[in-house]
């Protein structure tokens, strides 16, 4: 079974009604992005932050997946997909993805201040005073500007191994995640779908755009697969 590793971006879930958040002046929710994503900001300020991942927690609590994600999930049924999202939400998994790594974290997790390996689910509202079991603050499971990325490297590998990569939702121009195309095999076959693609054909070797939404990009990229099986 041919293995599809599909790196996605905020493109795939803005069909849900997932709002992006960064405005066109690189404000999220009109504050500054390093006032809401960044240790300094929550030193600064935690309630603020912590309202704003409230918001965004509320809000994926009302949206589901959209037929990109379910599409997806189809082409389990003749590929071995393996899914490393830029996203925090978890349409993939709702969608029915089984291998889903989150480079940036998950909003419906948290974690104590103090040890970064003590993980708990969470749906509800965050607030000063939630603490885990020995009494140490929460704060959202979220990778941060200036934090490390700890699924990186299970992302490398997983990219390193496939046989096709495909791109979507996202412009290319997030590092680390940017970065993976760089670890894939030589003359790869890569699948970008975006409506404004970032790319050019001369960027990559054995490129493949699909100058398209994610849901129906996804049903032209479904197509193209399953008819080189």
């Amino acid at each position: 079974m041919k293995k599809i590793v599909v790196l996605t971006g905020a493109g795939i879930s803005a069909e849900s009604g997932i709002k992006t958040f960064r405005d066109a002046d690189g404000l999220w929710e009109g504050h500054h992005v390093m006032e809401v994503a960044s240790p300094e900001g929550f030193a600064a300020n935690p309630e603020l932050v912590f309202d704003f991942y409230n918001q965004r927690r509320r809000q994926l609590l009302e949206v589901t997946p959209n037929k990109a994600h379910f599409n997806l999930v189809a082409l389990e049924q003749h590929f071995d997909v393996q899914i490393v999202t830029q996203n925090v939400d978890d349409l993939h998994e709702r969608a029915g993805s089984k291998n889903v790594t989150h480079l940036h974290g998950e909003l419906f997790k948290v974690r104590s201040t103090v040890d970064e390996n003590l993980v708990l689910d969470w749906k509800k509202d965050l607030i000063l005073g939630d603490v885990d079991a020995k009494g140490n603050q929460l704060r959202p499971h979220i990778v941060w500007f200036g934090e490390m990325v700890p699924m990186l490297d299970k992302a490398i590998e997983i990219t390193a191994t496939t046989d096709v990569l495909v791109i979507i939702g996202t412009s290319m121009q997030v590092y680390p995640a940017a970065s993976l195309v760089n670890y894939i095999k030589p003359n790869t076959p890569i699948y970008f779908i975006d409506p404004k693609p970032s790319v050019t054909k001369n960027d990559f070797n054995n490129l493949t755009i699909i100058n398209d939404v994610a849901s129906s990009g996804t049903d032209n990229l479904v197509k193209i697969l399953n008819n080189k099986l």
